[in-house]
């Protein structure tokens, strides 16, 4: 019995229905979402299990919702993009996400690549997207409860980097762990003016792209229990 009410609340009912994240694959795409495996582990990702049960009516909207804790669950187009541009080169191995969160970014991560390896500074949140993740049996992440900006140095270098919360400026650090030909995903900027960028690590230096404006939650220094 448990286990049927488990798959249920996972498949959802009405608003989180399979049939009403159909219709958020159908606006990602075509909203320019092309990578079929970045659709599929959106479909495939019950969303209305990373907000508050209040806010399961709206997981499926293309809309950034509160996490608690002045955090915020990422829209979902973001996701994709931030995803899709990580992956845009070919699979990938070994990839640092700044800022677990609620999860999702992670769950959806999780499904892409072969290890996550998810840093967050708010131990209550982490704490909470470790029992998501294992719900879904999600398995091939790591957590660490830490600074961002410092990003996760023993286990460098990482394939990929995505940053989901704003930095003023790309972090060294976070620079100096990627590998050969690695991609890092941020947005940049403060206030109002924030843009999204994709930074890959070339033999002579860093190239980088500005992909438009975004709009995220800071990136704040320290771990905070």
């Amino acid at each position: 019995m448990r286990r049927e009410q488990d798959d249920m609340l996972r498949r959802g009912i009405g608003m989180t229905s399979q049939r009403t994240r159909e219709r958020l694959i159908q606006r990602l795409y075509e909203e320019g979402i092309s990578n079929t495996r970045v659709l599929e582990a959106i479909r495939s990702t019950p969303r209305h299990l990373f907000v508050d049960e209040a806010l399961a009516h709206r997981a499926y909207e293309d809309t950034a919702l509160p996490i608690g804790n002045n955090q915020t669950i990422s829209q979902p187009y973001m996701v994709a993009r931030m995803s899709e541009l990580l992956l845009e080169a070919g699979p990938l191995d070994k990839v640092m996400e700044i800022g677990t969160g609620s999860g999702y970014q992670t769950a959806i991560l999780s499904q892409l690549v072969e290890r996550v390896f998810s840093v967050e500074r708010i131990k209550v949140l982490q704490d909470r997207a470790k029992e998501r993740l294992v719900e879904l049996n999600l398995r091939n992440v790591v957590f660490r409860w830490g600074d961002g900006w410092e990003g996760w140095p023993a286990l460098a270098p990482y394939n990929g980097i995505i940053v989901t919360a704003v930095a003023t400026d790309v972090p060294q650090a976070l620079l100096d762990q990627l590998a050969p030909g690695g991609r890092l995903v941020i947005p940049v900027g403060s206030g109002e003016v924030q843009q999204l960028m994709l930074i890959i690590r070339e033999e002579q230096g860093f190239s980088r792209r500005v992909l438009g404006a975004v709009r995220f939650v800071p990136l704040l220094n320290g771990p905070l229990a």
